[in-house]
């Protein structure tokens, strides 16, 4: 089973998103906080982390940044969800495996959440 570790200060989502991965297959963890990210991704050691960009405190780019720096936990792929797709198109990716806009469908996110996780090349 895949573990995905989501990350939005969005409780409606978080709440929406984990029960549909959850369905799907997933072993899914949540955060609303950005507190100590690094860490929680270390001692998970998720196949998946999807962040919302923005935050409070920190964005979800330089959460993405922070985890692809990290020599043990670069190698996880990074999904950054945000309804301000131009704003973080004009700013650069920070290194995350692959940006999907909101709103989302939920089938697509799945599809290429399964892609990111397999490496297999997803088709925007």
């Amino acid at each position: 089973m895949n573990k995905v570790l989501l990350i939005d200060d969005d409780l409606d989502l978080l709440e929406v998103l984990s029960s549909a991965l959850a369905y799907f297959g997933f072993e899914v963890k949540t955060s609303n906080h950005t507190d100590d990210i690094l860490s929680m991704v270390t001692v998970y050691q998720p196949d998946l982390v999807i962040i919302d960009y923005i935050m409070e405190g920190i964005n979800g780019g330089e959460m993405c940044s922070a985890i692809k720096k990290k020599e043990s936990t670069k190698n996880i792929p990074v999904i950054i969800l945000s309804a301000y797709d131009k704003v973080i198109k004009s700013l650069g990716n920070y290194g995350c495996d692959l940006f999907i806009s909101k709103p989302f469908d939920m089938q697509d996110l799945v599809k290429k959440i399964k892609q990111v996780i397999s490496k297999t090349p997803v088709s925007l």
